[in-house]
């Protein structure tokens, strides 16, 4: 669950341990529910829950935990899950969204403040940075899904705004209202991807490099382990050199 950064390709080439696997499935089976209690609890009929499944089932998550969570949305003791987005500085000043789905505003704030300011960056008021950034649709496909002419041509054909390829796959870039039409013609093209989503896209990166990039992955890395966080974005740059001291 992420936003598209050099930094979350590194982290994605980790691999996934058994817990964070499992927190993965926390996450999503979060996402499943608020989708559920917002609208029908039919994937079919309510675009956020067809979304929120369709990224399930791309981390193989198990069909009887999808089905639990949507389940879960209609039941009188389920939570009541607040969005809420934080957005703040890093080091080197590269900028950071943070959405959020909590049952606890004052934890969730808490500890993302601390957060950032452990690892060198600050909070910022609500509007601070996502005034650079647009809001889109986002769709994820592996390396393996064809090739860079190939996965562009694809996705041309689909009404696409702009595709970013690189070793680790494919990240395409869709018009905030055409998410859902182009996500159905590259499925058709491609197969199904490893996630569709609404996302953040930065209009501009901030260069970093140094400690400064090393300090800032780890700060990434803690904010993407919090319970209460869905999403992370971030709007570095960094040059393949510099990704390679950081990963040896």
């Amino acid at each position: 669950m992420a936003g598209h950064s050099k930094f979350k390709n590194i982290m994605h080439r980790k691999g996934r341990a058994d817990s964070a696997r499992s927190k993965l499935f926390s996450k999503l089976s979060r996402e499943i529910t608020v989708a559920a209690k917002s609208g029908m609890p039919d994937p079919a009929m309510n675009s956020r829950l067809r979304l929120a499944v369709a990224n399930a089932k791309a981390e193989s998550m198990p069909k009887d935990n999808i089905d639990r969570a949507i389940k879960k949305a209609s039941g009188s003791d389920s939570e009541t899950y607040e969005e809420i987005r934080y957005e703040g500085f890093g080091p080197g000043g590269v900028g950071i969204i943070v959405e959020a789905l909590t049952d606890n505003r004052n934890r969730a704030a808490a500890n993302v403040r601390s957060t950032f300011s452990k690892y060198g960056g600050n909070l910022g008021a609500t509007g601070s940075v996502a005034f650079t950034w647009d809001r889109v649709g986002q769709i994820v496909y592996a390396a393996a899904a064809g090739s860079e002419d190939k996965v562009m041509e694809a996705a041309i054909e689909a009404g696409a705004e702009d595709v970013e390829s690189d070793e680790d796959g494919h990240t395409i870039y869709t018009a905030f209202g055409d998410l859902s039409e182009v996500a159905g013609a590259l499925e058709a093209a491609l197969g199904p991807a490893q996630s569709t989503s609404i996302a953040w896209r930065p209009k501009s990166r901030t260069p970093i490099e140094g400690d400064a990039a090393a300090t800032l992955m780890k700060l990434l890395e803690i904010l993407e382990d919090e319970d209460d966080v869905q999403n992370v974005y971030s709007n570095e740059d960094i040059s393949a050199e510099e990704l390679e001291k950081l990963t040896g």
